[in-house]
């Protein structure tokens, strides 16, 4: 069994949706940045980590990609063409849309605050609305972004919609809302937020 530690607000977030997608057994503990029980499993002390039977894991992304390879779903086959266009998406949201919000996320709670630079957002909205028509030039007209079906980047560009949201980042392509909506329509969502 999975044991996944970060709150749900966090990038633990990601990891939970994908094992309720796989319909695997997990324990989740709920914890804080930088808590006893984060550093217990990871010196990092960051979120999420990934308790297994073999260690434990860390970066959302890393540890999706494990589970997907893991348990041959919501991924392509290692060495294909599909799995190399999945894995670009995934960089590119990672790039484009997570490390934009994490930097302000940063600068408005996670630095000491004579550390944050206040005037840095307008230019990161600025950098998400510009992204977003990039990105979508990249989106084809699969259902799913890497094809027929739901894979890693799907998830992580759903959570990052959902984060730009809560940081009150404005979504300005209407393609990346419906791609989030229809995720958030999903089951494994729903039974994570309550929804």
């Amino acid at each position: 069994m999975y044991k996944v530690i970060g709150r749900n607000a966090s990038r633990a977030f990601r990891v939970l949706w994908m094992l309720e997608e796989l319909g695997l057994d997990y324990e989740h503990d709920p914890a804080d940045p930088h808590a006893e029980s984060v550093y217990a499993a990871d010196p990092g002390g960051k979120l999420p980590v990934l308790v297994t039977d073999e260690g434990t894991l860390w970066d959302s992304v890393a540890i999706m990609a494990f589970l997907g390879d893991r348990h041959g779903a919501l991924t392509h086959p290692a060495g294909t063409f599909a799995r190399a266009r999945q894995d670009a998406l995934t960089q590119m949201i990672v790039d484009e849309f997570d490390q934009v919000l994490w930097t302000a996320a940063r600068h408005s709670f996670v630095l000491p605050k004579e550390h944050r630079v206040a005037g840095i957002k307008d230019s990161l909205r600025w950098e998400f609305t510009r992204n977003q028509k990039r990105f979508v030039a990249r989106m084809g007209s699969d259902p799913f972004l890497a094809g027929d079906s739901v894979t890693i980047p799907d998830i992580v560009l759903a959570h990052c919609i959902g984060w730009a949201h809560a940081a009150k980042f404005e979504v300005t392509e209407p393609l990346l809302a419906d791609h989030a909506a229809r995720m958030q329509d999903r089951p494994s969502f729903r039974a994570l937020t309550g929804g």
